[in-house]
């Protein structure tokens, strides 16, 4: 079993906290991602599992063990860096089996062992190489080999393709998911790219000033932020955020968005009805947005302000009264700056936050599950 367990972990960097009392459990076998803005402490946190930064309070346990104490190198653990980190004077055949000669793991088995992880990241072909004659994506795949023939009860991962370019992110991001598939390592990954986590985490982490603000599933992330910093954070383009004020139209409660008012649910009405007068945060995705050429009884006037023609999809930037908002919508017809539009937004996928914590209100999109934010 290769669990790891985080109770009350603190870290800081003299009159920086860059931990807060973080609690969090990684099961056996996931694949785990800390997201968050630089500065957040994903990298901290990453660092005290690994045991290159020593906790100032709080345990840290791998497989049940309590490691808070032990070095890196008794932790059980294997790490890929953001910079490769190959040895550009061995082949790509020793520096794979590098970890395995410092063992002192007959040469017979550390051959059979680099050749088998070299098939499965499809390197195999390259064993005689120096780093110098790879590309950066091979000399990644390079380093990740590198790391899973320790055969670690963790990896983990910083940053691991920040420094490829678009494509090539797009490819190892496949490749890591396939990896992870056949080999089942439990697995720590630090980004602060939004769809490297949303692609590849079983469970995202996303981490603010250090402490976790919400931990679930991606889809659950996405479509139900805890907070206007998770909203405002995650997505491309992230979540539209308006002001608006609970009021209500005849026995319905509706939300004032400006001079529009728009109804809202007959089943929101138990959970809203101490909010009316009050003002609240409606967060809604670009893509839950319909857009109509012109404005039709029920939309929510708009204005153009910019076109960004994408291919397959049109991204919008629209003003709300004092609002801006991102909307994805159909390539053609082309809309110009200026124009004026219709927006529907799909009831169904609202959220609304408290105007002064930015907490998501238990109603709309519904909340995330049990333990999911804090």
């Amino acid at each position: 079993m290769a669990e790891i367990r985080l109770e009350r972990v603190r870290k800081t960097f003299g009159r920086v906290v860059a931990v807060k009392d973080v609690d969090l459990t990684i099961a056996d076998g996931e694949f785990l991602v800390l997201l968050g803005p630089s500065g957040c402490g994903k990298t901290t946190t990453l660092r005290c599992i690994a045991g290159l930064e020593r906790v100032d309070t709080g345990r840290i346990f791998i497989g049940g063990r309590d490691v808070t104490e032990l070095p890196p190198a008794r932790r059980g653990i294997a790490m890929v860096f953001q910079s490769y980190a190959v040895f550009p004077h061995m082949t790509v055949a020793q520096n794979i089996g590098f970890g395995l000669r410092m063992r002192r793991i007959a040469k017979r088995e550390i051959r059979a062992a680099v050749q088998e992880v070299a098939e499965l990241l499809q390197i195999d072909e390259l064993l005689d190489r120096y780093p110098a004659q790879l590309s950066g994506g091979q000399r990644q795949r390079v380093a990740v080999a590198r790391a899973i023939v320790m055969k670690p009860e963790v990896l983990l991962m910083d940053e691991p393709l920040s420094n490829l370019d678009a494509l090539l992110r797009l490819q190892m991001r496949a490749e890591l998911k396939r990896l992870h598939r056949q080999i089942g390592t439990t697995t720590v990954y630090v980004t602060h790219d939004q769809v490297e986590a949303l692609s590849l985490g079983d469970r995202i982490a996303v981490m603010r000033e250090g402490e976790i603000v919400q931990l679930d599933h991606p889809n659950s992330v996405y479509d139900q932020p805890a907070t206007t910093f998770v909203a405002g954070f995650i997505g491309t383009p992230p979540m539209n955020l308006l002001r608006a004020t609970v009021t209500t139209s005849g026995d319905d409660l509706a939300l004032a968005v400006g001079d529009f008012t728009l109804l809202l649910p007959p089943a929101w009405k138990p959970s809203l009805r101490a909010m009316v007068g009050k003002p609240v945060i409606v967060g809604i995705r670009a893509e839950n947005i319909a857009v109509h050429a012109d404005t039709t009884p029920g939309s929510l006037p708009a204005t153009v302000l910019v076109s960004e023609p994408l291919g397959a999809q049109q991204l919008l930037t629209v003003q709300v009264g004092k609002d801006v908002l991102k909307v994805v919508t159909a390539p053609e017809p082309l809309l110009q700056a200026g124009q004026t539009v219709g927006l529907t937004l799909n009831k169904e996928k609202l959220r609304l936050f408290d105007a002064e914590s930015g907490r998501a209100l238990p109603i709309g999109a519904g909340l995330p599950t049990q333990g999911g934010y804090r």
